[in-house]
């Protein structure tokens, strides 16, 4: 190599050839890459365009249909129940079993007559429980005379008597309450004389009258709506007189019924609710003259409902086509349905009778 060659491959080593190829720079290589991968125009390097606001029109639609949803059941909750059904006793949460005197009466129900389809529409009574299932046994421990098993078995007969005169279908038609009075000391004479002036008198008084321990339709003149009687109520007990074990039960019935002579659908319904409280005392052999399985009666007392204010039959005399017609004295009208007040005593005794607030 001459002289000239050497000093012009020095000078173009430090300066470089003007034909030499170049290498890319690394942006130059990625916006090459990106024009590959996506033809059309590139976009900025720094470049940033935010996403499009989501249309909100389904949520405000939905709020707005809720809304009036509130509005309508607020204006017009009959007519919103009656779309769906109604009550049919079966709809909404079952009332805990009682286990002690409630502080307060039950919450209002829609006001919607009972139907043969749906007998307890519109009464608390949609929630309890129904027959026997409605009465309440409390845990049994030895008390006066008895052991634990006995007076779980004096718990187990006082809820048997309390079904047998009060939900018993033959003695709701009016017939002879034998179950009931197979639990009665037949030794208790006051008790014996009642039942025998009660059941064979055709003109019973106050004092004698049958509903006071049993209900009672004349097959004539009511039938049952359905087969369903409700009920709520409880039992407790004590040691009584004499080391007896007293049971209490009180107990409230409420009878959906309908006129004798009306098959048709559209027949109307009472209801016709009873809280009977009944003391029982369950004697020591030893002390009081009693027979085994059975127990005396202590006291007896009732409050009844839209079954009559004429003086007693001996029935229950559902106010059929007067179920609107409510007095005017308030000492005279009651909540059937609050239990939280001690029971009355209004039975069927002419101008004492009660008037029910809500049916």
């Amino acid at each position: 190599m001459s002289d000239e060659e050497w000093e012009r491959f020095l000078r173009e080593s430090v300066e470089g050839a003007a034909d030499a190829p170049v290498e890319p720079s690394a942006r130059a290589r990625e916006v090459e890459r990106r024009l590959r991968e996506r033809p059309g125009q590139p976009e900025g390097w720094r470049t940033h365009a935010p996403a499009r606001p989501r249309r909100r029109t389904g949520r405000y639609v939905t709020g707005l249909a809720a809304a009036l949803a509130l509005l309508v059941v607020g204006l017009f909750p009959q007519q919103v129940v009656g779309w769906f059904g109604g009550d049919d006793g079966h709809a909404g949460a079952p009332s805990a079993a009682e286990s002690e005197r409630p502080r307060e009466a039950p919450g209002a129900e829609p006001a919607l007559r009972g139907t043969l389809a749906e007998p307890f529409r519109g009464s608390p009574a949609v929630h309890w429980a129904d027959g026997a299932a409605g009465i309440t046994v409390p845990k049994a421990r030895a008390t006066g005379w008895m052991d634990t098993a006995q007076v779980a078995r004096a718990l187990r007969r006082s809820k048997d008597f309390m079904v047998a005169a009060g939900l018993d279908s033959r003695v709701l038609r009016g017939e002879r309450p034998t179950k009931a009075i197979a639990l009665l000391n037949p030794h208790q004479k006051d008790v014996q004389d009642y039942l025998r002036a009660a059941l064979s008198s055709k003109a019973p008084t106050a004092e004698t009258d049958p509903l006071l321990l049993f209900s009672r339709f004349r097959p004539g003149q009511a039938r049952p709506a359905g087969d369903v009687v409700k009920t709520r109520g409880r039992l407790t007990y004590r040691e009584g007189k004499r080391g007896a074990v007293e049971v209490t039960a009180d107990v409230t019935f409420v009878y959906p019924v309908t006129p004798a002579r009306d098959s048709g659908r559209d027949a109307e319904v009472v209801r016709t609710i009873v809280r009977r409280k009944v003391v029982m005392s369950w004697d020591d052999p030893a002390k009081v003259i009693t027979q085994p399985g059975t127990m005396s009666l202590v006291s007896y007392a009732l409050d009844m409902t839209n079954g009559g204010c004429s003086g007693p039959t001996g029935y229950f005399v559902p106010p059929f086509g007067t179920a609107d017609e409510q007095s005017t004295d308030a000492a005279h009208r009651i909540d059937p349905y609050d239990r939280s007040k001690p029971v009355g005593g209004t039975a069927s005794k002419g101008d004492g009778c009660a008037t029910a607030t809500r049916s």
